[in-house]
Order: structure tokens, then sequence, then C-alpha cells
């Protein structure tokens, strides 16, 4: 039982390794609308992002617009053992002792009884399947210029939705300022 459940691990861990290297259908150019391809060489002029720069104390950057993407959710359907609750139910004899008085005329009296008793515990009862999330949903926004920096171009932030609406809302080249919740995209 130990090895099939550390044999189910393993194999969900690679596959959420292997479907992280997908094919990129599913990024979007903002400017065309089409399949951008990210980093497969596909042809489309998209690059392929950088990692972002080391952090100052400050935990904002700022730049100017260039691009942004939405990553959507990237699921598949998997299975599990399903687990059930089973009780049983038994009765078990109990010993029961008072004692009164003291010294010579010390008495114990005993007595037993019947009470029930149940146990439960998780079994597995086949299997069940369900949505596993494989890459989660991704809001980036990329930054030329970065901190005023000419040379620091195309540098990829993940952002909160809230950010990457209103980078949409901006011209391309606009300057933003945003704290971003991670690196590349």
């Amino acid at each position: 039982m130990f090895k099939r459940v550390v044999t189910a691990a393993v194999a969900a861990v690679l596959i959420a390794g292997l479907g992280g290297c997908g094919r990129g259908d599913d990024v979007r150019d903002e400017g065309t609308g089409h399949s951008a391809g990210v980093g497969h060489g596909s042809g489309t002029g998209v690059e392929e992002s950088r990692p972002a720069p080391a952090t100052t104390t400050d935990a904002s950057v700022f730049g100017l617009r260039d691009e942004v993407r939405h990553l959507a959710a990237k699921t598949t359907r998997a299975t599990r053992p399903h687990m059930t609750r089973k009780c049983t139910t038994a009765t078990r004899r109990v010993k029961h002792t008072t004692r009164s008085g003291s010294g010579t005329k010390r008495r114990t009296r005993t007595w037993y009884s019947t009470e029930p008793s149940r146990s439960c515990k998780q079994v597995r009862s086949g299997t069940e399947t369900y949505t596993r999330v494989v890459r989660p949903e991704r809001w980036c926004v990329s930054l030329d210029d970065l901190g005023g920096d000419a040379r620091r171009d195309d540098v990829w932030y993940q952002v909160r939705r809230a950010t990457y609406d209103a980078a949409v809302g901006t011209h391309r080249s606009a300057r933003m300022k945003f704290t971003p919740t991670g690196s590349g995209c």
C-alpha cells in the first residue's frame, strides 16, 4: 500500500513538471491577438522572458509599459484513491468495583457490564476523478527602460489582476509603477 502511494506521488510530481513544459499555445500577443509561441522558435518575434533584476529595498518597479500577457490556467483530469469512513461496532465487558468500610470491615463489590464500542477508520474504496491545476492563472506585464535605465528592456513581471487590467487600459510606452508578485512570465 505504501509503495503505491509513493509511486503515485512521484508520478504526480513528474506530470506536473512536464506539464509546465507545454507548447505555449495559450499565450496571446497583445498587438496581433495571435498565439505567441514563447521560446519555441515559432518565428513570431516575441522574445523569451528574461529573469528580473535583483530587487532593491523598495519592492516596486517602474518603467515604460511594453506588452501584457494573460496565461490561462492549465488543468488536467487526474485520479486519486477514494477514501471512505468505515465503522465497526462491538461490545466489550467492563469491570466495575466499589469499596466500602475500613480496616477489617472493608468490603469490595465487583460487577461486570457490557457496553457498546465503536471504532472508525478511513479505507480505500476505488478511485475518484478530480481536476488538478498544472499551472495557475497568471497576468504579466513587460517593462522597457526598467528603473530609468534605457538599456534594460523587455523585463517581464507577474502582477495582480488589477495591475494587469490597469496596464491593458493604458497605451504602450506609458510610465507604470507597480509591485510585482513574481518575476518572469
